[in-house]
């Protein structure tokens, strides 16, 4: 069931509703006005809150990218570790397997040399 409440985010008041809990929302509001807060008091004197939060927005949206690219990478790293250890076991699945055939076939001339 969605929850209705109020949170401030850069000094204006929003009557919010969500699914996801008040709590949660609280906190990311809570996330959105650090970031304003981090902007410093010269962006908040000259600044409407349309523009704070349009930069605050931005580094959100810079942060996401970043963090997108970040996950691009580790997951081309991992497939290609994936990869690398397939083709090992690949390769040790075929020596063994040519060991064992070896193994056979001495172990059928022995018996053979027997008859």
């Amino acid at each position: 069931m969605a929850d209705t409440f109020l949170i401030e985010i850069a000094g204006a008041k929003y009557r919010m509703t969500s699914d996801d809990g008040e709590a949660h929302i609280r906190q990311l509001a809570a996330a959105v006005n650090a970031r304003v807060e981090a902007l410093g008091p010269a962006a908040n004197r000259t600044a409407t809150p349309a523009q704070l939060l349009a930069l605050v927005a931005l580094g959100l949206a810079d942060d996401l990218a970043h963090a997108e690219a970040r996950t691009r990478a580790v997951e081309q790293t991992t497939r290609e570790a994936v990869r690398a250890a397939i083709a090992r076991i690949d390769k040790r699945l075929e020596a063994d397997t040519e060991l064992a055939q070896q193994a056979d076939a001495a172990a059928r001339a022995e018996a053979d040399a027997r008859l």
